[in-house]
């Protein structure tokens, strides 16, 4: 036993391991709620219910919680949380996903498993509802609790009909019968009343049981049929009551242990038609026991004195029962587990007795004694049984053959004596007695390792061909015929193989091995000599019918003649499909009672006898495509007359054509392992085998070519869509470049405007820059100039004042002559002399230094006009080479400009002409060489004026030095000059003698020279001011000429380079 904790969880698995439940209790799971809290505690379920399939119920716990759990799919599933404690709960409604749940708020709520989400909330209710019950169809609902019971409508989800009753009375359940329009409604008093559902209108009321034994009914029951009611109370005895007679048919007394019970349930049966004969018993020690009403005899027990139940629920379909235990988990029991003792087949009706040894025999030992006992009451009873009415038979029996004895008992001829008396076997018993009368051997671990080969190749698309709607069923049907087809390898060429076997699958498609082992012994026994003429159908077994034919119904052969039908339309369809299109499912298990009950010629004859019941439509029929159809589809055609008519065929044909002489007897299938079925041409299947290999292979060569042209086309496709896509794109870039191109013609032209206004704006400000710095030096000479005018008039002054003094002085010195005139004039001739030559030396002392000065200041201003011409030179070469860098920029957007509309165009060539390849590379070489030999030329110029400038910057140094060398030599001329002159005067001083008035007569004279030298310095100075800016304005008129000219060539080549490639081709041309 498996038991499973929902915890936490809100979904997960029922069990991790496969099921395997024990007989004597049954159990497939054991569920439980426990939480995690600090201190954990189980959460008790208390109601349960099953949906209309039986494989999923849903229950919940008295917190509130509702879990679906569905069985067949090993899943849970937490779909509501109330908050609230659930009375009842209803899980078959029409719609399969929604349930009903009663709380203890006396509300009703509908919810949806799926969705979990409230679909409808009813009250009305003012007490605590303790039963739910839902009509077959699921529209109509039908709620009970102790004071009402009130009809709700589930598609409006509104209260239809309510039943009130007085308080003394009180109700005990009211529910629908199944499969019935009738509303059965149980009061305290033990009144029963049957009420029309759509008029409710009272149909019926039962009587009221008699004294001897009344109870109070508590728990009540009814079958699937609707037939029986069953009612129970604080009693151990059990009621149960006949709906359509309206009366109490049978009072079965449970044991002494029981002494209440408290819950009813028949345990349905898939074939008792509804007329359950199991019911389950739950009483108060928490032991729920199921009883034979018919036997009265206890079939099995749930539960126990330890580990009672509460309350139980049994699915739809009878295979599982859902009880709630004592202490608040849910038990999951399987019935076929539970019934694995009572399902053996039961004892034979006939029974053999054998002699026993004369000194044993006696003739008291073989009588039997038949009584009839009436319901009492044994003084001493076993508590495992069940005091009721007991009917012993007479059980007697005779020796019959041996071939007759079939395994479990069973005797051949008295079961085909049983058929001819009730035409068909019983329902319950019919698959028994057919494993009996095929003999099966039910080989497990043969037919496990023809299983365990998997699917044949042959039948991986059985769907297509064969579209079941039945998942479960189509996977049975394939894997049967795989099974066939590993069985023998002719199963998987036979193309009505999955017409003759699907009935058979359809009928035990939950126990394969008992269908594969029917089909092969079918297949051996009454298909026998139909694979002879494979692949074409068997010819000798319709020869054998159209003989019996013949024989029977002269007539009827000779329309099939007359009309073209051959034995392979009126007897071959229905051979290869079993009478299963023809037939529906009663009338075609009717048949096979026949059919497995005697010689395999049976169904032949059954082919010949179907064909005459039917002569009166068949004389009817001239077209073919009337009896295709005849013969493919369902007939007014009674089956019993046609099992006559087969029987009257076997009797009274002829033993030369017999089927009879021409097929074997019945030959069962060999345990351990099956037969080697070989009866076919072996050559003709092994060829197909071949062929069909052939073909795989040639179908899997052609699937591969055709992948690989469907991935070529795929690729062609994706290939032509991104073509598409990037055509699209390219004319989207296309057409953006030529929106992109006029906005920058726009710009560019905005662009030109503006360079222009800057151009004047800058041609103005330079203008004005100029004329500013006309206007400052002008003022800068104007300043300049009357400077050197204050100078001169100061020095004006200074001379006029030293003449002056000189004056005075001379009129001093004159008046001095004079006093002394007679004492120089003897001497003056001697000192005018000496005094001349004195005069000169000083005087060419006095120009030497002038000349010297004045070549200084021409050196001085020499140097800065080189200074000046030097930064001038400097900044043009800076500007210059800032012009040439922007020239370059503009050239190298101008290039990139056509360089993109040559891509562009030449995008454009490649898709009209592919002729223009080479002429737009040759294009493009030669555009590349110009352009190469462009930039080696103004690669060649920069690197001459870098050249140029540095022999320049050479030669500047070159001066500078030379000027500092000679500037160094004339310093040391002119100190050695000096030198000398200073000694030559100290030499002089030296030799002539000291006459005082003479030195200041001498010194003035030397002044006078000097003004004169410092006034032709002036002058000079004013001459050269005036060459140097003579020179100024001729070297800025220059300067600006080339600049002009530098602008016009860098325009030229610009707009040379902006040409389109056709242009200079053309040009070029």
């Amino acid at each position: 036993m498996q038991s499973t904790d929902l915890g936490n969880k809100e979904s997960g698995k029922l069990w991790h391991r496969k099921p395997s439940p024990a007989a004597r209790d049954g159990i497939i799971v054991n569920i439980i709620h426990s939480t995690s809290d600090y201190l954990p505690k189980v959460l008790r379920f208390l109601n349960v219910a099953f949906d209309s399939s039986g494989d999923c119920l849903i229950a919940g716990d008295h917190q509130g919680n509702i879990y679906v759990f569905d069985l067949y799919g090993n899943r849970f599933n937490l779909v509501q949380r109330t908050a609230q404690a659930c009375t009842a709960l209803a899980f078959n409604l029409r719609r399969k996903s929604e349930f009903l749940v009663a709380l203890a708020d006396y509300s009703i709520k509908c919810f949806d498993t799926v969705t979990k989400e409230l679909v409808s909330w009813m009250r009305g209710h003012e007490s605590s509802v303790f039963s739910i019950s839902v009509h077959a169809s699921g529209r109509y609902a039908i709620t009970t609790s102790s004071d009402t019971a009130q009809l709700w409508d589930l598609d409006t989800f509104q209260r239809k009909r309510k039943l009130n009753i007085l308080q003394s009375v009180g109700i005990q359940k009211v529910f629908f019968l199944p499969l019935s329009n009738t509303i059965l409604s149980c009061f305290k008093d033990n009144s029963i009343f049957a009420w029309e559902c759509d008029t409710l209108s009272c149909r019926y009321q039962l009587p009221a049981p008699p004294e001897s034994s009344s109870i109070l009914y508590k728990v009540f029951a009814v079958t699937r049929d609707g037939r029986i009611l069953a009612a129970g109370g604080k009693s151990n005895h059990l009621h149960l009551w006949c709906l359509e007679a309206k009366q109490l048919f049978r009072i079965i007394q449970m044991p002494t242990k029981v002494r209440a019970i408290r819950h009813l349930d028949f345990l349905p049966d898939s074939f008792d038609a509804g007329s359950n004969q199991v019911l389950g018993v739950l009483s108060q020690d928490g032991i729920m026991r199921f009883v034979n009403i018919q036997t009265c005899k206890l079939l099995f027990e749930i539960g126990s004195l330890d580990e009672g139940i509460s309350s139980s629920v049994i699915s739809p379909h009878g295979r599982y029962i859902a009880s709630i235990m004592e202490n608040g988990s849910l038990n999951i029991y399987s019935v076929q587990a539970l019934t694995q003792e009572i399902n053996k087949p039961p004892p034979p009706l006939v029974k053999v007795i054998e002699d026993l040894p004369k000194s044993k025999l006696n003739s008291g030992d073989l009588k039997i004694k038949v009584t009839t006992g009436r319901v009492q009451r044994p003084a001493k009873s076993r508590e495992n049984k069940i005091q009721t009415r007991i009917l012993k038979q007479d059980l007697a029996g005779s020796f019959e053959n041996k071939e007759n004895e079939l395994s479990d008992g069973l005797n051949k001829k008295r079961l085909q004596v049983l058929l001819k008396g009730y035409g068909e076997y019983p329902m319950k018993y019919r698959m028994f007695i057919w494993r009996s009368l095929l003999q099966l051997p039910e080989n497990h671990t043969a037919f496990s390792s023809l299983e365990d080969k998997g699917v044949h190749v042959a039948f991986l698309n059985l769907q297509k061909k064969y579209p079941i709607k039945s998942r479960k069923l189509l996977r049975v049907l394939q894997r049967t015929l795989s099974a066939l087809a590993h069985w023998s390898a002719i199963f998987s060429d036979t193309p009505y193989l999955p017409l003759l076997a699907f009935p058979f699958v359809k009928l035990f498609q939950n126990n394969q091995l008992i269908c594969f082992e029917v089909i092969a012994t079918l297949i051996i026994n009454w298909c026998q000599h139909w694979f002879e003429y494979f692949p074409n159908p068997p010819i000798n077994i319709l020869s054998m019918i159209e003989n019996v034919l013949a024989f029977h119904d002269k007539d009827l052969l000779q329309h099939f003649i007359n009309h073209d039908i051959t034995s392979q339309l009126y007897a071959w369809p229905l051979l290869e499909t079993v009478f299963s299109e023809v037939l529906t499912r009663e009338e075609w298990l009717k048949l096979f009672d026949n059919v497995f009950s005697n010689h395999p010629s049976f169904l032949l004859m059954t082919v010949v006898a179907y064909n005459i019941c039917s002569r009166a439509p068949l004389l009817n029929c001239s077209l073919k495509d009337d009896f295709e159809y005849f013969f493919h589809h369902r007939n007014n055609l009674d089956i019993s007359v046609v099992i006559r008519e087969v029987y009257h065929l076997m009797d009274t044909t002829p033993t030369d054509i017999h089927p009879n002489s021409m097929l074997h007897v019945f030959v069962a299938l060999t345990k351990g392992q099956y037969p080697v079925f070989n009866q076919y041409p072996k050559f003709i299947v092994d060829y197909q085998t071949q062929e069909r290999e052939r073909i795989r292979i040639d179908e899997l060569d052609y699937l591969r070519e055709r992948q690989m042209v469907e991935d070529m086309q795929a690729e062609v496709d994706q290939q032509r869509v991104e073509d598409e896509a990037w055509y699209q794109k390219q004319e989207l870039l296309r057409k953006a470049e030529e929106t992109r191109r006029e906005l920058l013609l726009q710009e560019e032209e905005k662009m030109i405007q503006q360079r222009q206004r800057l151009a004047s704006v800058k041609r103005e400000l330079k203008v004005k820059e100029m004329h500013l710095q006309d206007a400052t030096r002008r003022r800068f000479l104007k300043l300049q100039q009357d400077q050197r005018e204050m100078e001169l008039r100061r020095l004006d002054d200074e001379i006029e004042r030293k003449v002056h003094m000189r004056d005075r002085e001379i009129a001093t010195t004159a008046k001095d002559l004079e006093m002394r005139h007679l004492e120089l004039e003897s001497q003056k001739r001697h000192y005018e002399k000496n005094l001349i030559r004195n005069q000169e030396a000083v005087a060419k002392e006095m120009r030497e230094d002038a000349n010297a000065f004045r070549r200084k200041v021409d050196l001085e201003e020499h140097m800065f006009h080189k200074l000046i011409e030097t930064d001038q030179t400097q900044n043009q070469k800076t500007q210059k080479l800032i012009e040439e860098n922007l020239a370059k920029a503009e050239q190298a957007c101008l290039n990139a400009d056509w360089r993109i509309q040559a891509l562009h165009k030449q995008r454009c060539d490649d898709l009209q002409r592919n002729e223009c390849y080479q002429e737009v590379a040759r294009l493009l070489r030669e555009n590349r060489r110009t352009e190469t030999e462009v930039l080696d030329a103004m690669m060649g110029e920069e690197a001459k004026k870098w050249e140029e400038a540095k022999e320049k910057d050479f030669h500047l140094k070159s001066e500078k030095k030379a000027s500092a060398l000679a500037d160094a030599s004339r310093k040391w001329f002119l100190e050695k000059e000096r030198n000398d002159a200073l000694e030559h005067a100290e030499h002089l001083c030296s030799k002539v003698p000291r006459y005082p008035n003479r030195q200041v007569a001498s010194s003035g004279v030397p002044r006078t020279s000097q003004l004169d030298d410092i006034s032709e310095m002036d002058s000079s100075t004013c001459i050269s001011l005036n060459q140097r800016r003579i020179q100024w304005d001729t070297m800025e008129r220059d300067l600006v000429e080339r600049v002009r000219n530098l602008r016009q060539r860098l325009t030229v080549q610009a707009r040379n380079r902006r040409q389109p490639p056709h242009l200079l081709a053309t040009q070029r041309a």
